[in-house]
């Protein structure tokens, strides 16, 4: 199998975060075009006006406050002085990385995990959870923070965070559009023959598109998850440290409660393996450790 340099990885992502939000902006109009035209014509440049502008404020708003929105999301609040010790791990490894040092955050929840966001690595941000702090040494938790520290330094962060934005975006505004038909937004009275084959992709769109999305980011997410742990171990130099905390997520963790959102940007999913699926956001813990094994752990 060949692998994928990081260099690459980087470039890549790169390229692929200005890609999906051109995607993104098509498709909202695209939806909206369609929307539009299984209405009354007079509603044309009504609903296609509401489409860009949506869809740009929305893209735009999130893309350059990613890190706020995620933070926000999990009620995180900055390191105290209390987290003096983290905050220097942060630091080397920022350091051994090669990036500026992102600001650490801590939730509170006692499960053990982490994330990262931001939209580059001059705006990043570490979130340990108070769980990951108070149940895992230093080797263990310099493993998980080198996890983030690459996604970070990969790109993995701007492009999964895009990602979630995207699935979020057309979620919403499927949903906003199948719940106005309630309403009664759509007449067939007041429609031909074409409005109603619009009517109807339009509606097709709406249902398939947030599933399709869906699919798509949990296998990029699982993807990068590979990455970033082989990154850690070339952060750390220490495959062991990183295959003890997932050992560890294994026996002490149950299904953290985040938004569907922002789970992909976690360290570890925690549902049991065997019902993990194409709609799993992480590879199996057991695939992640064979893999860290295999590197000399």
């Amino acid at each position: 199998m060949a692998k994928t340099s990081f260099y690459d990885a980087i470039s890549g992502n790169k390229r692929n975060s200005v890609l999906l939000i051109i995607l993104t902006f098509a498709f909202f109009v695209f939806l909206g075009w369609a929307i539009s035209m299984a209405f009354q014509p007079g509603y044309f440049f009504a609903i296609m006006a509401f489409s860009i502008v949506f869809s740009l404020i929305y893209i735009l708003s999130t893309y350059y406050n990613c890190d706020k929105i995620a933070l926000w999301s999990v009620s995180a609040k900055p390191a105290d002085s209390h987290y003096k010790h983290q905050q220097n791990m942060v630091e080397g490894l920022a350091l051994a990385a090669g990036i500026p040092t992102p600001k650490l955050f801590i939730m509170q929840n006692e499960q053990i995990n982490a994330f990262a966001s931001g939209r580059d690595p001059k705006h990043a941000v570490i979130c340990l959870t108070t769980g990951a702090v108070e149940n895992l040494n230093d080797k263990e938790l310099e493993g998980v923070i080198a996890h983030e520290m690459s996604h970070i330094k990969n790109f993995d962060v701007r492009f999964m965070t895009l990602v979630a934005v995207m699935v979020g975006a057309i979620a919403i505004f499927s949903e906003m559009f199948l719940r106005s038909l309630w309403y009664g937004g759509h007449r067939d009275s007041d429609s031909g023959k074409g409005n109603a084959i619009f009517f109807l992709i339009a509606i097709l769109l709406a249902i398939i598109a947030p599933l399709v999305v869906k699919i798509v980011q949990l296998s990029i997410s699982r993807k990068r998850e590979y990455l970033a742990d082989a990154s850690s171990v070339q952060l750390t130099r220490y495959p062991p440290g990183l295959i003890s905390a997932l050992k560890k997520i294994v026996l002490k963790n149950k299904p953290i409660k985040v938004s569907s959102a922002m789970k992909p940007l976690f360290f570890a999913e925690t549902l049991p393996e065997k019902t993990q699926s194409m709609f799993s956001t992480h590879p199996p813990v057991s695939a992640r450790i064979r893999a860290l094994q295999e590197m000399g752990g």
